[in-house]
């Protein structure tokens, strides 16, 4: 698997996800890879503080294009521990 598509070339991501990761100075699988994905939606809760973001969307996107699944698709006992590494 090529390690450093972009981001809108990764499952689950499209363009406003990979604007809202350009924020976070995320620009490509390689550095998604790198944060991970509860870090990454950390990173923008961070830069969007009073906004809600609706953890589908982000957390289990990221986990999913990571692991090149739909986000639904990452299994309850995968998305029980992205939700613990958001929390810390």
């Amino acid at each position: 698997m090529a390690t450093n598509r972009t981001l809108t070339e990764l499952h689950n991501i499209g363009t406003k996800i990979a604007q809202r990761l350009n924020e976070a100075g995320i620009f490509s699988e390689e550095e998604l890879r790198f944060y991970g994905a509860a870090e990454a939606h950390k990173m923008i809760k961070k830069n969007h503080p009073n906004e809600t973001l609706p953890i589908c969307y982000y957390l289990y996107s990221f986990e999913g294009a990571l692991c090149n699944k739909h986000w639904n698709e990452i299994g309850e006992s995968k998305k029980r521990k992205l939700k613990k590494g958001i929390e810390r």
